[in-house]
């Protein structure tokens, strides 16, 4: 099924879910209750964000924006990333305000909402999973993780609402929530992390540069590489420009068969989009492997120097 299909059907679960878990967190003044309704709030925000970011992406590439606008689901999984950080924070502060007091929390009515949250949690959290691209998509990858973020609150408060009202241990409640929002921390610094490389144009981590570049200069008549560049378009769409010395005296046919034999195999090392410039040493551009991109005003343009 197709990842924004998915994202819809998820969103009007999730949302429907949310207004129902708020109402009953306040009547039973649960924050584990309460703070899973935010949850389900920002779940609901993210899923929203990540559908619009993906109706933006399939736009076509033009002029203007010759890459596309693939770049857009990135920076919804990148503030996705932030507002699941953000929220869980709050959740925290909140949670050790409540330890130092001892609430009156409607137990059963904890427990009834925090079972069915945990069954439409589950239920968004299989669904995601099994039918759309949850690993590679950052995009999707940033709303499923705050639809797991939900469930781990949804079983925190279970726990909570069993231990008050066997123990009437009612400090339970704010310890499940600071563990759960821990968890979402945690999984939010890995989306915000993943998001962030891609949107400073990092090498991909699942690429190894030294094997890529061992790859254009084993290549019969290339004598250098360098002003090599090696970046995520999006997720799972990678990128490569490099200029590739040779020598002089090859002709056109020569490095046809060059670049056709580096495309195919850079593009079993998982590289879709390559870019390279071949040159002879008269040229006289610099051999640095890594040319640092300096502004207009320190260009040297003479023989295209960095």
């Amino acid at each position: 099924m197709h990842n924004k299909s998915v994202l819809r059907n998820s969103f009007f679960l999730i949302f429907t879910f949310m207004i129902v878990e708020a109402v009953f967190g306040f009547v039973s003044n649960s924050l584990a209750l309460i703070s899973d309704a935010f949850h389900m709030l920002s779940d609901a925000a993210a899923l929203f964000l990540s559908l619009v970011a993906f109706k933006i992406a399939e736009k076509r590439a033009n002029l203007q924006k010759t890459f596309g606008y693939k770049r857009v689901e990135i920076i919804a999984a990148f503030i996705n990333a932030i507002a699941l950080i953000a929220l869980a924070v709050f959740v925290v502060v909140e949670a050790i305000i409540r330890l130092f007091n001892e609430p009156e929390i409607e137990a059963k009515t904890m427990l009834l909402v925090s079972i069915l949250g945990l069954v439409v949690n589950l239920v968004v959290a299989i669904y995601m999973h099994k039918s759309a691209d949850t690993k590679e998509n950052l995009n999707m990858k940033g709303a499923y993780l705050h639809v797991l973020g939900d469930t781990l609150g949804s079983v925190g408060a279970i726990v909570a609402a069993l231990l008050v009202m066997k123990f009437n241990f009612t400090q339970a409640d704010s310890i499940a929530s600071i563990f759960v929002s821990l968890l979402i921390i945690k999984s939010g610094f890995g989306l915000l992390k993943d998001s962030f490389n891609i949107l400073i144009e990092a090498v991909p981590v699942e690429l190894n540069a030294d094997e890529i570049l061992a790859i254009i200069k084993g290549v019969d008549g290339v004598r250098e590489v360098h002003d090599l560049h090696i970046w995520a378009i999006s997720a799972g769409s990678n990128a490569i420009i490099a200029h590739v010395v040779v020598d002089d005296e090859l002709s056109v046919g020569e490095i046809s068969k060059m670049i056709k034999h580096i495309e195919h195999e850079l593009f079993h090392v998982g590289i879709s989009h390559v870019t390279l410039q071949f040159e002879g040493k008269i040229i006289g551009h610099k051999d640095e492997l890594i040319c640092e991109i300096k502004g207009k005003e320190e260009h040297e343009y003479f023989g295209h120097k960095h």
